[in-house]
């Protein structure tokens, strides 16, 4: 590439800038994909399958200790220390 006092000419900018944008096409275009019907189907299954605590009216209320958003206090004390 020619340069001009150190500078690159706009067409060899230009070329550059299409050269990377290709290969960030080529990068998308080898990335593994799967349909939107096996994806929402995945879906579907796991939000059928997987117990969510914070959803008591379908999976029923949680027990505390499977509870993983309940507050795990030792001794009975609830809160946070400050050091």
């Amino acid at each position: 590439m020619s340069s001009r006092g150190g500078r690159q000419s706009m067409s060899e900018l230009r070329y550059r800038r299409l050269l990377e944008h290709n290969q960030r096409l080529r990068e998308d275009l080898a990335r593994p994909r799967i349909r939107v019907s096996e994806a929402s189907a995945s879906l579907i299954r796991y939000c059928k399958t997987t117990k969510d605590p914070l959803v008591p009216s379908v999976w029923g209320p949680v027990q505390k200790a499977e509870d993983p958003y309940a507050l795990q206090g030792s001794r009975g004390i609830n809160c946070c220390s400050i050091q």
